[in-house]
């Protein structure tokens, strides 16, 4: 299981010692507002750090917590995983983060080093975002990595804006 480093967070994949951060942000409404539409309780966080943990195990990749390195905290979570979790999928970028943490780059800074491991390490060679269609933040981190809007398209039972990034989108960006 890989652990990603960026200026200000440690990216380590889910584990059991990652429960109660990972649900103070699940379990916020507001977080959880264009994702599910609900709450998460402790049972659905745990339930879901196992199978994550099988995914890593399986896949090579899927979940990472958020850790802010300052303060050691988690602040949120992200993933690089199959879209719709269906393997015949192409690979899927995603995060969310602690409200606090809302509007202070970090989902950016996070998202640029998923990516970079989904083209560099994995070999992706198309990499896709969703989000709720009146999800405008997460919108525009996408816009920020260099997705582009590919449609909206139906993904986790809800009409999404969809964006997409080849291989060769992230080579350029690379080289600018």
């Amino acid at each position: 299981m890989t652990i990603l480093t960026t200026q200000r967070l440690r990216l380590e994949p889910f584990k059991d010692s990652h429960l109660e951060g990972l649900n103070a942000i699940n379990r916020d409404p507001e977080v959880m507002r264009y994702i599910t539409g609900k709450p998460e309780t402790l049972e659905d966080t745990a339930a879901s750090i196992a199978r994550v943990k099988l995914r890593w195990a399986e896949w090579g990749f899927s979940w990472w917590s958020f850790i802010e390195l300052e303060t050691n905290e988690i602040i949120g979570s992200g993933c690089i995983q199959y879209l719709g979790r269906d393997t015949e999928n192409p690979l899927e970028i995603g995060w969310r983060l602690r409200q606090d943490k809302w509007r202070q780059g970090f989902a950016s800074e996070a998202a640029r080093k998923m990516a970079s491991f989904a083209f560099e390490t994995i070999g992706a060679d198309l990499l896709c975002a969703v989000c709720h269609q009146e999800n405008t933040g997460s919108a525009l981190v996408m816009q920020r990595l260099g997705m582009r809007f590919r449609g909206i398209e139906r993904w986790y039972e809800m009409d999404t804006a969809a964006y997409m990034m080849t291989r060769s989108d992230w080579e350029k960006l690379a080289v600018a």
